[in-house]
């Protein structure tokens, strides 16, 4: 499966994993800014440059107008799921000044979901995915380590968590009641089941040296 690597210009915590030979790395506008810390070389440079200037010395830029439907981590979602992607790890999608960027990022993890493929939102010793009709299941990296799930949408039915401190099963969440927020991940790995609806899903993960 084809990797997409996206920067965006929130706060950078750490990368996780290096892109390879062949995965498709995209910097959305000041996200550039971590490819130049991290000695990345995006594919393309995208965004409404209203963080930054594009350099003069890179060619592979899309420029996008400031008046538009799509974030910048949108737009870039797109070129990535255009080129075949089917997982993308986006990196600088949450914190900063921006809570509400950071709620549109996690919407658009299930925008990834619905077109066939999933996305994961770094955070800070925290990573983010999206379930919808389905089950997922994570190993503990830490001890104690921290879970939470929350509906996206009107309700989510069939919730089953297994493994869990506070295990669930066939329970519904709501948006209005956040009843599965901070869990704890016991066994070596859990388990949690959706059978309709959606829910966005973060685990902890352990320190970066």
């Amino acid at each position: 499966m084809k990797r997409c690597f996206i920067f965006a210009a929130g706060s950078f915590y750490g990368l996780r994993e290096r892109p390879a030979p062949g995965d498709f790395v995209i910097a959305a506008d000041a996200g550039y800014r971590i490819c130049q810390r991290e000695n990345l070389r995006p594919d393309i440079l995208l965004g409404d440059f209203d963080s930054m200037e594009p350099p003069a010395d890179f060619t592979h830029v899309r420029r996008l107008p400031v008046e538009k439907d799509d974030t910048d981590t949108l737009a870039a979602i797109r070129a990535g799921l255009e080129q075949g992607c089917g997982l993308f790890s986006i990196y600088g999608g949450t914190g900063g000044k921006r809570l509400d960027h950071t709620l549109a990022n996690l919407q658009s993890l299930l925008f990834l979901r619905r077109r066939g493929a999933r996305g994961f939102l770094w955070d800070d010793d925290f990573v983010w995915t999206v379930i919808e009709n389905e089950a997922l299941t994570v190993a503990r990296t830490v001890e104690w380590g921290l879970f939470s799930a929350f509906c996206l949408g009107d309700r989510a039915e069939g919730v089953d968590e297994e493994g869990f401190q506070y295990p669930l099963k066939n329970a519904a969440l709501t948006p209005d009641v956040p009843l599965g927020v901070s869990n704890h991940i016991l066994e070596q790995s859990a388990r949690i089941t959706v059978r309709k609806g959606a829910l966005a899903v973060g685990w902890e993960l352990p320190p970066l040296d």
